[in-house]
């Protein structure tokens, strides 16, 4: 059985980057770009209609910014899954576009299978990072203090899981990393979140050093 559809849908105010983006998605089996907007407000209009499983979001366009834009689709749309696609790497940007409700974080200097990787693994209840990004997360929530593995009960294969997360691998590298499927990492993570109360890789990865 061929595997569902992944919608998208971009919001960027760079036209060649735009089009360049959708058509490579479009050539792409098990992907398809299902519109695109220049404009954070053109996106606010007419997007929740698309209906995108995954919008790609830029973060610095003319007129309303994209967390701005990622505030206003989140609180109309609580379900869509918005990835940052950004040039921006700096902390205070990242953590301002996760408190918006960016479900991920990765660079435009992304190659194009990273990003289809990126766009498949935030379908998937994952929060895809770029590994750079991955690390200045981490950097903001450590402590002088060693981890206290035992204050949360994880068991020392789900601390495996959540280490490798924390350095920004994807379930697929931590499930090839860890010699298990992607289905038992989901278990694993299913588990880390109730232990840690939280309900996101970014709040666990965060909780989990910054203890």
């Amino acid at each position: 059985m061929s595997k569902r559809l992944i919608k998208v849908s971009i919001i960027d105010d760079e036209n060649d980057l735009r089009q360049s983006i959708a058509t490579f998605i479009n050539g792409t089996s098990g992907f398809r770009c299902i519109s695109t907007y220049a404009s954070g407000e053109e996106a606010l209009k007419h997007l929740p209609k698309d209906e995108p499983d995954v919008v790609l979001m830029d973060i610095h366009m003319a007129g309303m910014n994209g967390i701005e834009c990622t505030v206003q689709l989140k609180a109309a749309l609580p379900k869509m899954q918005i990835l940052m696609l950004t040039v921006y790497e700096d902390t205070e940007q990242i953590f301002k576009a996760l408190s918006a409700g960016a479900s991920g974080y990765i660079l435009k200097r992304l190659t194009p299978a990273k990003l289809l990787e990126a766009i498949e693994d935030v379908h998937s209840g994952g929060s895809p990072m770029s590994g750079t990004i991955a690390r200045k997360v981490v950097a903001s929530f450590q402590k002088v203090h060693q981890v206290d593995e035992e204050k949360f009960n994880l068991s020392p294969r789900e601390q495996m899981v959540l280490d490798s997360l924390a350095k920004g691998l994807t379930y697929k590298q931590t499930a090839d990393k860890l010699g298990i499927s992607i289905d038992t990492i989901r278990t694993y993570i299913r588990r880390v979140y109730e232990k840690l109360h939280v309900q996101s890789r970014t709040e666990a990865v965060a909780k989990y050093v910054r203890k």
